[in-house]
């Protein structure tokens, strides 16, 4: 089954390439906020208040904590495979991913992803995260806003993540490929 949709409908599948060269020639507006999935342009949801929020204080607590570890991209494309790119919230990645001179940093550059979800916690649990457990991602959080938790995924294998955790109170939390950084994430949910 797609990410996205089921396989019993012909779909044509853009690659990275036609997106960008759609970009380039104006077919999608420059301010656009889209993301490649599996070869389906899908549109991403505006950032509010809450949203914005929420990430100007992930930003705070990932540079207090990562310091010279990896490199924080907050909103940058990952590039998954020649049809997906999608645009997390935030990513970790190695120093060397961080320097974009061979692109966008790939899945085996990749440390950690993290999604602020508002209002888009089915997408970013139904499909952003089998698609980062199929690549590869070691790690990935989901911040649920309504919901008020953080949810964690952990351990990919064959397309999936196999542990699975949330909370309501994360304290401090150590990502899996980075155990010596220690991210405190004691107020995230703080009013």
């Amino acid at each position: 089954m797609s990410a996205v949709m089921t396989d019993w409908i012909p779909r044509h599948r853009i690659t990275v390439d036609e997106y960008y060269k759609m970009a380039e020639v104006g077919i999608l507006a420059p301010d656009a906020r889209v993301e490649l999935i599996e070869g389906e342009i899908i549109d991403m949801g505006k950032i509010g208040t809450g949203h914005a929020r929420m990430t100007v204080y992930l930003n705070r607590q990932l540079m207090n904590a990562v310091g010279a570890r990896a490199v924080i991209l907050p909103q940058v494309p990952i590039h998954l495979s020649d049809i997906s790119e999608p645009i997390p919230d935030f990513a970790l990645v190695s120093l060397e991913a961080g320097s974009y001179e061979k692109g966008h940093p790939r899945p085996e550059d990749t440390f950690l992803v993290i999604e602020v979800s508002d209002s888009s916690l089915r997408y970013d649990s139904q499909v952003k995260a089998p698609l980062y457990a199929r690549h590869g991602i070691p790690e990935y959080w989901i911040v649920d806003l309504p919901g008020q938790q953080v949810r964690f995924f952990r351990s990919p294998n064959s397309g999936q993540y196999t542990d699975i955790t949330s909370t309501a109170a994360p304290g401090v939390v150590s990502p899996v490929a980075l155990p010596d950084v220690r991210i405190d994430l004691a107020h995230l949910l703080d009013d």
